[in-house]
Parts: structure tokens; C-alpha cells; sequence
């Protein structure tokens, strides 16, 4: 009798959680509204400062040589790198590679 109540109580837990995945997702899409309980959709990447280079800040190979360039925002500037293994080498001096790139886009030199 024991094994059966467990069973029905965890099988009522998995259902919970599981209903409540999909809020856990939408909310982390959002973030908290100043003006009550409504949610503030999060800046769209579309706003970041775009990155103008042709070459990857991280390897200096031209972009497009290896696929499509791995993208993503950080710090509200587009960063383009050649490929997702140039990430590790970006991570762990982000700073030194968007001066790269804002250096370059302000200079003109795509």
C-alpha cells in the first residue's frame, strides 16, 4: 500500500513540474514589468550594435570559409566568430576581442 501511495505521489509531482515547464520557459522570455504584474519582453538581439568585420576577431580567418559564422550577442554588440570553437578563446577574454571589433567598425575596416 505504501509503494502504490508513493508511486501516485510522485506521478502527481512529474505531472506538476511538467505543467509547469512550459511557464518556466515563457518566463524566461520576459522580465519583470515596472508597472504591476505584466511582463516586459527582453531586448531583441536586432538592437545590439551590429558587427561590421569580415574576419573572426578571435582567428583571423575570413568568415564564411568554414560555414556559416557562429553568432551571438554579448553585451549589446553582434559578435561574429568563423566557427563555435572560436567561442572558448573569445570566453575567456571578451573584452580584448569587442574592442577588436569596435576598433575596426569605427576605423572602417570591414
Amino acid at each position: 500500500m505504501k509503494n502504490s501511495m508513493k508511486c501516485s505521489l510522485l506521478a502527481v509531482f512529474a505531472l506538476g513540474v511538467l505543467a509547469f515547464v512550459p511557464q518556466l520557459a515563457a518566463a524566461e522570455d520576459t522580465l519583470p514589468s515596472c508597472c504591476g504584474n505584466a511582463a516586459t519582453p527582453m531586448a531583441d538581439e536586432a538592437k545590439a550594435q551590429p558587427d561590421l568585420l569580415k574576419t573572426c576577431p578571435v582567428s583571423g580567418d575570413k568568415l564564411g570559409e568554414m560555414g556559416k559564422p557562429f553568432i551571438f550577442t554579448y553585451k549589446n554588440q553582434e559578435v561574429k566568430l568563423c566557427c563555435g570553437g572560436c567561442k572558448k578563446d573569445f570566453d575567456k577574454d571578451p573584452e580584448k576581442y569587442i574592442a577588436k571589433i569596435r576598433a575596426a567598425d569605427k576605423a572602417g575596416k570591414n
